[in-house]
């Protein structure tokens, strides 16, 4: 080789390592801009649980980040660092937004596939639960818990085959683990679905306290705040096997059976459902065939069970906690939240799972979506509606008003709420506000016509007067004559004085004057559950001892109004109460002379000039409608004027919103109800 060529040789190569090492230098300072990057972000939940392309990630505001690698939100979810390692946190209040048809706020994870019971499908989690709610009613089941892992189905129902729960009362140092198997209710109807709860560590589900700030004794083999447990779920021929384990304390396993029931009879139903579940109307039956062929998938994160809702509309789910109005920051700075940190997680998914997008479809911004009372009560197109305002609407398709006439969920139900104030605009021969359907049908005594309803009213007037009988009462349902005097063969009330916790459900007949002079007209009233109209106080604020038979406001009860040929037959229904019935003849008078009034009249409506008599065919020919809603009537009307029906109670000058706020309206929620034409009675 010349001198040339192996000068030209060895330039060629020096400008090879040149480039080779500029390469490398450039190389190295894309790595360590990487690293800054990374850095600058700090860690990320997937670097310490790097699963998080299988989920979508729901936060405590309801919305629906999609898949959380490389993400985080400091209200909801972040990491966190302490002696034993690194974390992930999920954290969210008592409340917020949620997500679906759920009462309560959730930052958690939801598997983007889904799977039956007979694939295989596992799921691991190592956590610590360091904070659950401080405030709540200790006599509902639900309070002060949260969920940190979850089978959810994404079919049918949409059910939960197990719930992982923590629980802790307050000034316990320990709580309790337990889990829940939920039905999957027999039937298109899911609102008697109930849980089954197996304790782990500590209680179960069922052990509640005596009264709100009463708890029960603490659990000596519980696990504490910041205490480390681990769970593993592992679903392979049908089969749900469990694991639970912490340090210094006892391995425990379970199994259930997806795919076939054990609860597909009434006398399989277990006592401690008959405590929890069945007073609150849940008393379901499951499929045979239990979960078998549904699509599942796995909810890992944050659950939080704890709520603002008040524990009358559900006692076991609705916890009566503190929600400083939905502030966030005012919530998570007195302890009203849950906060649960895991350390490690998995999941193993089966070849054969498939998108689960149609869950998140159906369930993106539910809460967010309006339900129509048609919706719940498909009868709405037969009726009209007068408002606590005085507005009306003929039609009730596609309608509603939030102040009036909404739809709510009371845990696992939906309802149709009516509401009205002490004081707003009503109809014109009126002195009590409502927010109540007016069947568009008129039907005479002869031609008949039925009206069923199955309701709890959650609100009477906290003001007014004791003498008055009319105060600390609503109507829940009503038979209005069109004709004539326009009186009332009808109206069924709901009546509870304050300080009481049982009211009482009665019902009145009002008569249809004889002759054209109606001021005498009056009405009769008789006892369902609990006392009638004409108990009532004996000063202002002296109240008459408490019906020890009566109704809750929150508690069920229903009644079905049949009118045939001319005769009214009652039925009034609840759980552990007596069914009562009733008959009544709207076309043939009892009451046509003085000597005919009933002492009860004589007490009540003689002494302010109404001692009437009844034509003596009644409402025979005269057409009637139904009324069915809240018909509020606690008004503002000086007693000394009439004390039957002039209550005295606080308007606030017409003022609704400060009303509602101090307890000065009626609300009656309606679950069930319908309308038609009358039937033969059953005893005839």
């Amino acid at each position: 080789m010349n001198f040339k060529s192996t000068f030209l040789h060895y330039t060629l190569m020096a400008g090879v390592i040149l480039l080779l090492h500029s390469c490398g230098d450039m190389n190295k300072k894309q790595n360590d801009t990487k690293e800054i990057e990374k850095s600058a972000l700090g860690t990320t939940a997937n670097d310490i649980i790097p699963f998080f392309q299988h989920w979508n990630l729901i936060l405590g505001d309801g919305s629906n980040v999609g898949q959380a690698t490389d993400y985080e939100n400091k209200d909801f979810f972040y990491t966190a660092s302490d002696d034993n390692g690194d974390w992930v946190v999920f954290k969210s209040p008592n409340a917020g937004n949620t997500h679906g048809s759920s009462n309560n706020t959730r930052t958690e994870l939801a598997q983007l596939k889904k799977w039956t019971p007979m694939t295989e499908a596992k799921m691991n989690a190592t956590l610590k639960v360091m904070n659950v709610s401080t405030t709540g009613d200790a006599r509902v089941a639900a309070t002060y818990s949260v969920v940190v892992g979850q089978i959810h189905s994404a079919d049918g129902h949409e059910n939960e085959p197990l719930k992982i729960f923590y629980k802790k009362f307050p000034g316990h140092t320990k709580g309790s683990v337990f889990w829940h198997y939920e039905i999957n209710t027999a039937g298109d109807d899911n609102s008697r679905r109930w849980d089954y709860s197996y304790p782990i560590w500590g209680y179960d589900f069922s052990v509640v306290g005596t009264g709100e700030n009463t708890f029960p004794p603490e659990p000596q083999d519980g696990i504490a705040l910041g205490e480390e447990f681990s769970y593993e779920v592992d679903i392979k021929d049908g089969i749900m096997n469990l694991t639970f384990t912490s340090e210094g304390h006892e391995t425990k396993t379970f199994t259930k059976n997806l795919i076939s029931s054990e609860y597909s009879q009434r006398s399989n139903i277990p006592e401690q459902v008959k405590k929890l579940f069945v007073p609150i109307g849940q008393d379901g039956l499951e499929q045979e065939n239990a979960y078998s062929g549904e699509g599942l998938f796995f909810k890992l994160g944050t659950y939080n069970q704890t709520n603002g809702k008040d524990p009358k509309v559900n006692k076991v789910w609705c916890s009566g906690a503190e929600t400083h109005g939905g502030d966030l920051h005012k919530q998570y700075a007195d302890g009203n939240y849950a906060e649960v940190w895991f350390k490690s997680a998995n999941i193993t998914i089966s070849d054969d799972a498939v998108s689960n997008a149609g869950y998140f479809q159906a369930n993106d911004d539910l809460s967010t979506k309006t339900v129509y009372p048609i919706e719940v009560i498909p009868f709405m197109d037969k009726f009209k509606i007068l408002l606590g305002d005085g507005t009306t609407s003929e039609n009730l398709v596609d309608f509603e008003h939030k102040d009036f006439f909404y739809t709510v969920i009371d845990g696992t139900r939906r309802w149709v709420v009516y509401k009205a104030p002490n004081s707003g605009v009503t109809s014109k021969n009126s002195s009590n506000t409502r927010s109540e359907l007016h069947e568009k049908r008129e039907w005479t005594p002869e031609q008949g016509g039925k009206l069923t309803g199955t309701c709890k009213v959650m609100q009477v007037s906290t003001s007014g007067d004791a003498r008055v009988a009319a105060s600390y009462s609503t109507v829940v349902g009503q038979i209005h004559s069109g004709e004539g005097h326009e009186n009332e063969p009808l109206k069924i009330f709901y009546k509870k004085f304050p300080g009481h916790t049982k009211g009482s459900v009665f019902w009145n007949y009002e008569i249809n004057t004889a002759g054209d002079d109606n001021s005498g007209r009056w009405e009769y009233s008789a006892a369902v559950w609990g006392n009638d109209m004409s108990v009532i106080g004996t000063s202002k604020n002296e109240y008459p001892a408490e019906p020890a038979d009566g109704i809750e406001l929150g508690e069920e009860f229903s009644y079905e109004v049949n009118v045939y040929k001319g005769i009214m037959y009652l039925t009034f229904k609840s759980d552990n109460h007596k069914t009562k019935t009733f008959t009544k003849n709207l076309v043939e008078s009892e009451y046509l002379k003085k000597s005919d009034l009933p002492d009860q009249v004589q007490q009540l409506f003689v002494p302010i000039g109404q001692d009437g008599t009844e034509r003596a065919t009644a409402y025979s020919g005269e057409l009637n409608y139904f009324k069915q809603g809240a018909y509020n009537q606690s008004n503002g009307k000086s007693p000394e004027t009439n004390m039957v029906w002039f209550a005295g109670a606080e308007t606030y000058g017409g003022d609704i919103a400060k009303q509602y706020e101090n307890g000065c309206y009626t609300e009656v929620w309606f679950l069930e109800a319908t309308v038609g034409p009358g039937t033969i009675p059953n005893n005839k």
